[in-house]
Formats: C-alpha cells, structure tokens, sequence
C-alpha cells in the first residue's frame, strides 16, 4: 500500500499537540509523526491548508444512527449503516448498543457483533449491551418487562462473545448481578459498567471490588449524590472508575457537570458518549422502540410520558459543547472524546490517540470545530 502523509497546521496527536508535522499512514496504521520537510518522498500527501488533526472519537455507546436502531435491525449490513452514519461527525470508532430486549434479540446481536468483527465492517470496535440486568427503579426508557436477572446462560452468552470481539462493554446493576458474577465476566474479557441502578455506595462499591470498572451515563438512571447517601453518583466520582457522560445540556445541566470534573478522583476519568438513537444524521421525528413510540423534539428523544429516551447529540456537538458552554480545554475535550473511551475497554494499543501502530483513524476539524474530513483505518471516509 502506498505510503500516505496528511499534515494540517495543528495536529493533537493524543497527549500533545503538533505545529508544522504531518501524520504518515501505512497499511492503516500510523507510521511516526515527522517534519513536513521530511515526508519521504514516495508518500501521497494530502497537505491541509486550515484547522487541526486529532484521533477519530471513539463513542462507547450508541443504540443507532443514519436511521437504523439496533434493537431493530441487527444485521452485519444494519451494524455497517450504523456505523458509517457517524463518520461525518467525526467518530471513527464505536460500540453499537442494544438496550434492554428479550433473550433471542440479545443473543441475536451478540452474533451479528461477531460477524461484524470478522467481516472488519469499518468503525465497529465491539458491542455495547445495556441491560436486561438492571433495576426497575432506575429503568429510564428501557422497557420493565424484560427487566431481569442475570443467569448463567446470559453470563456465558456474554463471556463467550467477549472472545471474539474487540471489545464487549455491558451494563448492568448491582441489584440484579452478583459480584462473583461481575467477576467471571471480567475474567473472561468483558467490560462491566454499572448503570440503571439504585444501589448506595456500599453496594457500587462492592461491584467496583469485583471488577467493574466504568458507570454508565454519569447522572443518569442512578442512585444520586446525597449528604448521608453518596449513591452510585457519589460512587463514580470517589473511586477510580470510568464514567461515561451525555454532555447535551439536557441530560445533565452544565454546573452539574463543571463540578463533576472538578471531584472526579482518577485513574478512571470522565469521557463523552451520544447515546444517540437511529435519529442520528436524518431527519426523522420519531421512531419506535420496544413497541413504543419516542418524539424528537427541541434537541431531545423522549417516550410520550417525557422520559428522556437516549441523546439526540452527535460527537462533534458534544466536544463543542463540552469546550463552548463547560470551558474545558480543547485537548482535554478531545481525550474525553477519543483517548478515554479507547482506555476505558482497553482499546488504547489502537485507538484515541496517534502513536506509532494506532490505527489511522483521523479527524480534521476547523478552527471553528467543524468536521472538514475523517479517514478511517487510513481510508477517506467523509469530507
């Protein structure tokens, strides 16, 4: 393959950013930054008059796009359409997710993510599955009746698939998975994210124990910060976990989230994700889930009771907004959008930044952060 070389005047690379350099692509995978004057001779450029290059976003949790839901339709063809509806707004690498649905549908999805994975469909990194394990106190949009939970042909289903993908997220609550549960299922490769629940600390803290390492949604569909109740809430921030976040200005108001960031204790820290829904790059108004309908309207999916129903939010609307409207540093908002999520299911040998064997998965943003091109694996696949 020939040797690629794309250059633009700023290049955040991950950690640091990059003037007069260009990013050189072989065979999909990022070669070495170098100097412009020293792009070998033998490469294509592509020389960028304007804004900045960053690792592609990676988005840990999305139910649809481009119109597909994949509750709905979970062919490789359906994952693929899914998929490619994120490129234009910079996401080069996601975890497609289904959310609570009965076991056939589940077991369904695990297969189609398996054959998506060997058919290398391009931006599919693994699956998402939210639910059905979770607790019906805190069930937001996801349907009671399936609600349930986890037994040993679940556990199993979800460990086997977790083998044959690049990553297998899921999440579950405390309430209805055991803590020797969670730990076969980590044992076996799968990311455990505790979500949808209305467990105190001490019960968080003991899935923390056993080995989940993330929580779902920050803020929402859990037990709340309270004074002598940390919650699930009070939970994420105190402990090193992941914590994903719906940075919409609806889902969690932005003085929530400012103060969020500023108590979050690490290793784990907070990253972006769209939990968007089939809605995503149409013009759809509606659609349905589970057999009931969700509106979108003034920036948001909800049942007809109100419920938010995930995000009506791209990735480049929520980097935008997490640097505009939260004030947060551009590198930073970037991490959250890309490096983050790849650590948080061990994905960081190949995604969320753009050292040397990371895959050539890139977005090129305007000063004013519109997506202007994405390559993936190398490829042009927008702009």
């Amino acid at each position: 393959m020939t040797m690629l070389s794309i250059s633009a005047p700023k290049i955040f690379d991950g950690t640091a950013w990059h003037e007069g350099q260009a990013v050189l692509i072989e065979n999909g995978r990022v070669k070495s930054l170098v100097r412009i004057d020293d792009v070998p001779a033998e490469a294509r450029r592509i020389d960028l008059d304007h804004g900045m290059l960053a690792p592609g976003f990676v988005d840990l949790q999305v139910n649809g796009a481009g119109g597909v839901l994949f509750n709905e339709d979970r062919s490789v063809e359906g994952l693929r359409k899914l998929c490619a509806a994120n490129f234009q707004f910079g996401t080069t690498a996601l975890l497609p997710t289904l959310v609570t649905d009965t076991r056939e549908v589940t077991r369904s999805a695990l297969d189609a993510g398996v054959a998506a994975h060997k058919q290398k469909v391009p931006g599919f990194a693994g699956l998402h599955i939210e639910g059905p394990h979770l607790s019906v106190a805190r069930k937001g949009a996801h349907n009671p009746g399936f609600i349930r939970p986890m037994d040993e042909a679940d556990l199993t289903a979800l460990a086997e698939a977790g083998q044959a993908m690049p990553a297998l997220l899921t999440t579950v609550a405390i309430e209805s998975v055991g803590p020797d549960q969670i730990a076969r299922l980590v044992q076996a490769g799968v990311t455990v994210s505790l979500g949808h629940s209305d467990t105190g600390i001490a019960g968080a803290v003991t899935g923390f124990g056993a080995g989940a390492s993330m929580v779902t949604h920050l803020f929402n569909a859990m037990s709340q910060l309270g004074n002598r109740e940390p919650g699930l809430v009070g939970a994420a921030l105190a402990n090193g976990v992941w914590a994903g976040l719906i940075a919409d200005g609806i889902h969690v108001d932005p003085a929530t989230i400012a103060i969020a960031l500023r108590a979050k204790t690490g290793p784990g820290k907070i990253f972006l994700v769209t939990d968007a829904m089939s809605p995503m790059g149409t013009d759809m108004t509606g659609f349905a889930l589970n057999g009931r309908e969700i509106v979108r309207a003034d920036g948001a999916l909800r049942l007809a009771d109100g419920t938010l129903a995930g995000a009506d939010l791209t990735m480049i609307d929520a980097v935008t907004y997490m640097h505009r409207t939260i004030g947060l540093d551009l590198d930073e908002v970037l991490r959250m959008a890309s490096l983050y999520p790849a650590q948080a299911v061990g994905l960081a040998d190949t995604m969320g930044h753009l050292g040397a064997g990371a895959a050539a998965s890139l977005v090129h943003l305007s000063d004013t952060l519109d997506v202007s091109g994405v390559w993936v694996e190398g490829e042009k696949a927008f702009g």
